[in-house]
């Protein structure tokens, strides 16, 4: 199953486990770890006295009380020390020990803060990237549905070079599609303008001249049909019709020597909803889906086109979603979990399911 990047409290998230940024103590504390713990109640706090205590990169597992989730997993993250104190490993192994946890209790879902990026000084960026990358490994071997939970978008960035970029690329070829339509309206208001004077002229200059020019009546169009008319059947049409989505998407698979699932979980998209794209030849996929498919078999410009065009789409220089796709292709960028950061920074949807 997929990773969903969400702008969401995490305490009112319904799953089967949420992640708390916890501290060693376990007894609660500032940030999500407070949140969590008064939206619990105190059943929690009685329950994690019991543990004592979690070790930094270490996770450990409770009820959920009042919670709308099923379990609560806690784990202690590392303070930010300038990143040569082995945060990173540790950040990293929070993440894998969570994930861990929540596989052998059977969670078909699991929410995720950003660990460490609040009071305890983590970049918000490297955050999320460590964040992404262990996540996305743990889903190549198992299914689960995983949030990341953004409380608000200005707790990340994407990097400040990468935001540049696209929006320089957006800037570039947006403005200058607009400004085409731009002239071509002004043009198009000086012709009628240029036609108008015309028209006034005209009428002044031969308004009092009598008319003595013999106007001939006009010949009567032949409407006669063609004697032969091509008829074609239901089943002649029907056999024109051009290669589907889903026979193009199997075929692309077949052609970049993938498995179904290194396609489906590369393209973040669940195992259900490939197996109905699989076994309905006419399955029409949503766009940002028909894009992750394309996404995770690294089609150029042109292919992703025609794999679009097959679902009924079309890339847009008058779309920012589309420019932002468009941009990551022509810069031979196919992590799309990397795309996926972007489009959520410039407040797009995100690819995959």
């Amino acid at each position: 199953m997929p990773i969903q990047i969400i702008r969401e409290d995490i305490t009112k998230l319904r799953c089967d486990a949420i992640v708390n940024a916890a501290n060693n103590s376990l007894l609660g504390g500032g940030g999500v770890d407070g949140a969590i713990h008064r939206a619990a109640g105190k059943g929690l706090l009685l329950e994690c006295m019991k543990l004592k205590g979690c070790k930094t990169g270490q996770a450990k597992i409770t009820g959920a009380y009042k919670l709308p989730c099923k379990y609560v997993i806690h784990t202690v993250g590392p303070v930010w020390r300038g990143g040569t104190n082995g945060e990173k490993e540790l950040l990293e192994s929070c993440y894998r020990e969570s994930l861990q946890l929540a596989k052998e209790y059977e969670c078909e879902s699991v929410a995720f803060p950003l660990i460490s990026s609040g009071v305890y000084g983590y970049p918000k960026d490297q955050a999320l990237r460590v964040a992404i990358d262990v996540i996305s490994a743990f889903l190549l071997e198992n299914d689960m549905l995983v949030y990341v939970v953004i409380f608000d978008k200005a707790a990340y960035k994407i990097s400040e070079k990468l935001f540049a970029d696209i929006k320089e690329y957006i800037d570039d070829h947006y403005v200058e599609t607009h400004t085409d339509a731009h002239f071509e309206r002004m043009r198009g208001e000086q012709c009628s303008q240029i036609l108008e004077a015309e028209e006034v002229c005209f009428e002044t200059t031969f308004l009092d001249e009598p008319v003595t020019q013999q106007v001939e009546p006009v010949k009567e169009l032949s409407l006669a049909m063609p004697k032969q008319v091509a008829k074609f059947s239901l089943e002649d049409k029907l056999g024109e019709i051009d290669e589907s989505f889903s026979e193009m998407l199997l075929r692309k698979i077949d052609e970049k020597g993938m498995t179904d699932s290194e396609c489906y979980k590369k393209a973040n998209v669940d195992r259900k909803l490939f197996s109905k794209i699989r076994n309905n030849v006419h399955y029409s996929p949503s766009k940002t889906t028909a894009i992750a498919f394309a996404i995770a078999l690294e089609l150029n410009l042109e292919e992703t086109k025609d794999m679009l065009m097959k679902a009924g789409f079309a890339l847009s220089h008058s779309n920012k979603f589309d420019l932002i796709i468009e941009y990551f292709i022509q810069s031979g960028n196919y992590n799309i979990f990397e795309i996926n950061e972007a489009l959520f920074m410039f407040d797009q949807s995100l690819l995959g399911m």
